[in-house]
């Protein structure tokens, strides 16, 4: 089972790009939806989540330029990022968690460079 992420690309600094994660019907019981993020050379790490009830939680560095959504009708989560700065550059991925697994996507890269 594996989650599609896609959206990434070059853009240019203060810019802005919507990723979106396509997330397989067959994963039930959704708690919680979430980016990550693992830039060269770092370790992976947490940009922001939504839970089942709709709580959002940010990274501090995401400093309010970001935001994530989900249509679950669409079995899609997105992640709307603006003001984006070159320490954004990052392969991002989604993942979902239900009480059985996490399951991941295989990544989108963005990168934010002039």
């Amino acid at each position: 089972v594996q989650l599609q992420a896609s959206g990434g690309g070059l853009v240019q600094p203060g810019g802005s790009l919507r990723l979106s994660c396509l997330v397989p019907g067959s994963i039930r019981g959704i708690k919680i939806r979430s980016w990550y993020r693992q830039a060269p050379g770092k370790q992976r790490e947490l940009v922001a989540s939504i839970t089942a009830g709709g709580m959002v939680n940010y990274a501090e560095f995401v400093e309010g330029r970001f935001t994530i959504s989900r249509d679950i009708a669409k079995n899609t989560v997105y992640l709307q990022m603006n003001a984006l700065r070159p320490e954004d550059t990052a392969v991002y991925y989604c993942s979902v968690a239900n009480h059985l697994s996490q399951y991941w996507g295989l990544g989108t890269l963005v990168t934010v460079s002039s």
